[in-house]
Parts: structure tokens; sequence; C-alpha cells
């Protein structure tokens, strides 16, 4: 008996000794600026994680399996992406150009456009592991599609909208954090105020938001702005205006205007937020080129229009009418960055391209190379129509989030807009350090805290004791943003580590290849009472 005693003494007190020894994180990164996320000065401290979690900040002496030292460096939360077209990273799982620039969290499904199947995204996400976070909006054109299939210019049947807010009801109880809108795309583009209502009640009743690629961001941007604050206040949601810009030089010079208008809005009590990229030059598709009427029924159907001469006569009118508008004499501003049909092309602004294509760059003759790339199952462009002073100008504002609106790069392919590798980057480097246009904390807020606030995602956003350990530690005095419009493939510098759930995905500006990003399901509670509940109301449709 006294033997039996002695052993288990001896155990205990072996397991003593073990749990002295035993690392009380799984990192440390010592000696950091740190940056939290608040817009607070920054200062100096040690960060401990365990399990994917930040479990301590402030001086820590215990032991760790792994330590960064960052004397010298910054040390910040990982950056969210509110606004991505990255529904690629199920195939491009590294989601690289992302996270080479300190983002480790995107929100999907932007401009109108998702998956429809929610659930099923999460789930092969999951399933093949991919290195940053997803969250993702519903598309309000993918279920306006789905419904009601190619037929856009009317308004849909009573029976259209319950199909619709069923769908979109589907995607908020399979996690989305709302639904976004591309008002200036099909089929988004013909639908009425009163149907983006509707379906903006069903997102607030799980208290998502509305993102919205809005009608007009140029010389109807203030009727536009009207209906977002409509949306926002008989669907009692809150809305996030994507890609805040003023295009075209007639447009210049009115973002106080533009934000003199939104914060009238946030004092009548609505809940009004935006988003930019650091650029002068949006990019969409060519055929955003072409009127929208043009294009009903697809693409086929704009083919035989081209084929009745008085009908092609009317679209040339309205094209070069709409030209007008902007302020621009042509289409020299607008550069194909990817057009499969024909790739010799990509680089090429559509006058060069019509002078290489046709042996003219008269403006005929760029509309007709306008409706070549349309012919050819169309291209996309990189359209550089903003000033810098007006960008500074929305960046300055306390609830303008940065965000890239770009998609998953493949590496070397097509020649697309540089914000995909250099968004963020740009940013610190640029307006930060050599602009002095924001205070570094209040960019990394821009950046962090304010959109992990906006769109609901959990203990993320902040350096804080309890939050998901998504850390950046970057170098202020070197991190740049190389890639440019005419050679947008180089990944942006200046990253020493990037960790997503307390998982290196970057080190010393190379890719670790680690997978840990998890699928981020929103949680919105459905209200007990809520006009989302009731029926479309009688007459909705005029």
């Amino acid at each position: 008996m006294k033997r039996f005693w002695v052993a288990i003494v001896t155990i205990v007190a072996l397991s003593t000794v073990s749990s002295l020894h035993a690392d009380t994180y799984d990192l440390v990164v010592r000696n950091g600026r740190i940056v939290d996320g608040t817009g607070n000065p920054a200062y100096f401290a040690d960060v401990g994680i365990k399990n994917g979690r930040i479990v301590k900040i402030g001086r820590i002496t215990e032991r760790s399996r792994k330590e960064v030292d960052a004397k010298g460096l910054v040390v910040a939360p990982g950056f969210v992406d509110v606004h991505t077209h990255a529904e690629g990273i199920t195939d491009l799982t590294l989601g690289e150009n992302f996270v080479r620039m300190g983002v480790t969290t995107l929100v999907l499904g932007n401009c109108g456009g998702s998956t429809r199947d929610v659930d099923g995204l999460f789930k092969k996400a999951e399933k093949l592991k991919i290195s940053p976070n997803i969250c993702t909006l519903i598309g309000h054109g993918t279920v306006r599609r789905e419904v009601m299939g190619g037929s856009f210019m009317r308004p849909p049947t009573d029976e259209e909208v319950a199909k619709m807010r069923a769908l979109v009801e589907k995607a908020m109880k399979d996690g989305a954090v709302g639904m976004s809108t591309g008002l200036i795309y099909l089929p988004g583009v013909f639908s009425k105020t009163e149907e983006l209502i509707e379906l903006a009640k069903v997102v607030s009743a799980y208290d998502g938001i509305y993102a919205t690629h809005q009608r007009s961001e140029s010389d109807g941007i203030f009727t536009s702005l009207e209906e977002v604050f409509r949306i926002a206040r008989e669907a009692n949601v809150r809305a996030e205006i994507s890609h805040i810009k003023l295009a075209g030089k007639a447009n210049w010079g009115q973002t106080d205007k533009v934000l003199a208008a939104i914060e009238k809005a946030r004092a009548e009590g609505l809940d009004i937020t935006q988003d930019q990229y650091s650029y002068t030059a949006s990019s969409t598709g060519i055929s955003q080129l072409i009127p929208e009427s043009a294009k009903d029924g697809g693409r086929d159907a704009f083919v035989k229009r081209l084929d009745d001469p008085a009908q092609k006569a009317k679209i040339v009118s309205d094209m070069k009418a709409m030209l007008k508008k902007r302020g621009n004499d042509d289409y020299s501003y607008a550069v194909i960055a990817s057009y499969r049909a024909n790739r010799s092309l990509n680089g090429l602004n559509i006058a060069e391209a019509a002078k290489k294509v046709r042996g003219s760059d008269s403006l005929d003759d760029q509309i007709e190379m306008i409706f070549e790339t349309e012919r050819n199952k169309g291209a996309s462009g990189v359209f550089h129509g903003m000033s810098d002073e007006d960008v500074q100008n929305f960046m300055l504002h306390p609830n303008t989030m940065i965000a890239s609106d770009s998609g998953v790069r493949r590496f070397g392919s097509e020649v697309p807009h540089p914000r995909g590798y250099g968004n963020n980057a740009r940013v610190l480097g640029q307006y930060v350090r050599e602009k002095n246009v924001l205070r570094l904390e209040d960019a990394i807020r821009k950046m962090t805290s304010l959109p992990a606030t906006t769109f609901r995602l959990k203990d993320r956003g902040i350096l804080r004791e309890g939050n998901w350990a998504d850390v950046v530690i970057f170098d202020p005095a070197t991190i740049t943003d190389n890639a440019t419009y005419s050679d947008p493939h180089h990944y942006s510098t200046g990253f020493k580590y990037v960790f997503v759930n307390g998982v290196a995905v970057v080190e010393n500006d190379k890719h670790t290849e680690a997978k840990p990003g998890k699928a981020l399901r929103h949680s919105g509670y459905k209200k007990t009472s809520t006009v989302a509940a009731r029926e479309p109301r009688a007459g909705f449709k005029d």
C-alpha cells in the first residue's frame, strides 16, 4: 500500500513539473508597435496567441512554442475586405493576392452577383481548405435572374417576388451577411425601388446589411443616393454604399456634397456607411459602355438589334450622348483588361484597339470595337475616370472602409486592375506614409474594426484578448504596392507576417501555403414580428 501511494505522489510531482515547463502560448509576438484597430494611439506590447485566439496583450514573460520579434514593426488586426468578387477562392484556394497585402477576411457576393447556394459555398470552402476567411452576401441579381430568367425589362409578378424573398431568406438562414445589388448591371438595372425594399426587409429581419452598387456614381449620384436612403428607411436595414466615387470629369469636386447627403441621412437615424478602393480607375465589363436597354434579353438579342440599322443608329447615338455627358471626347479612358477572343488587345485602350483591329481610331470605329467585344462574349476593362483629390476626400471620412473590388488573381493572367494586388498596401504606403492623408491608426481602423463591426464579424477586426488571431505584422517604412496599371502582376511587399486564426499564411512576403481560413456564417436572428414576414404590399410594382 505504501508503495502505491509513493507511485501516485511521484506521478503528480512529474505532472506538475511538466506543466511548469509546458508552453503557455502557441505564439508570442514580442516588442511590436500595436495598432489595435480601434483608431486609438499605437502602443508597445507583446501579443500571446493560443489555439487560434489572442489570449494576452501586454508584457509576456511565459514560454511560447514559437516567437516573433516585431521590433520596429507594426502589429495590427488582419484586414477585412468588404467588397470583393472572390468567388474564385474555391479554385485559387491560397487567395495569394489578398493575403500578401494583409487581407485575412473576404466578403464575397458583391454588386448583385453571388453564389445562390450559400451553404454549399461554405461547405465547399471548408472541405477544400482556404487561406483567408470568407463570408458572403446574397446577390439580388443572382436571385432575380434565377426567378425571372432572361425577362428583365418588367416588374416581377407577386409570385416572383415571393420566390425571390424565399431565396433571400434561405441565404440569410444559411449564413449570408446581407444582400448586394448591382444597379447598373443586368438584371438589377431594371428593378424598381419597391422590389428592392421588399427583399431588403427580409435581410433586415436577420440583422443583415444592404450593400449596393448604386444606380449612378456620376451625374445621377444624388438621385441614386436618395434611393439608397429610402431603401434603408423603409426596410429598416443597414446600408453600405459600395466603392463610393465620382466618375467622369464633369462630376469631379462634389465629394463634400455627397458626404453631406450621407451625413444628413445618418442624422435622421439611418445607418449608412461606404467603402472605396484607393485608385482613380474603376474596373468592370466593357459592355457597361453600351446602354442597358440595348442588352435586354441577353447577348443574342443585342446582336439582333445591331443587325437592324435603325436600332443600331439609336444605340450609337445614345453612346455618344453618354460619352459627352461624362465629359469625354472618346473611349481612350477605357482599357481592355481581359478579352479572350483576342488577347493581343489586352492592355490597350479602346482607341488603340480600334486602330489595331480596324485601322482607324475614329469615334465610330471605337464604338464598333466595343460592339465587337460584346459580339465575342465580352471583355473586362479598366476605366480611368476619377480624380485623386476626390479619392482622398472620400478616404478622410470616418465611415469609409478600404475595399479592393477585386477577385482572386491568377498570377500573370491578363491585364487586370492593380487594386487586386496592392489596394491595402497602397493606402499604407502612399496615403499614410507619403501623402499624409491619414494617420496610421485611422487607416488601420478603416481596414479592420470598422468593416468587422459593420458586417457583424464577431471577434475579429480588433487586437483584443479573446478575439481570433487574425494578425498582420508589417514595416510601415517599406510597405509598397508594386502593381501598376500596365504591369499589375506584382504582389505587395513589406509584410513580415500575416496570420489567419493564429496560423502564418505569409512569412517575409512569401505565402506559406497554409490554409487555416474559416467560413464565417452570419448568425443573425429572425425577429418574431417583422415587416419581412408580411406579404408584399398591394401595387408595389408601380
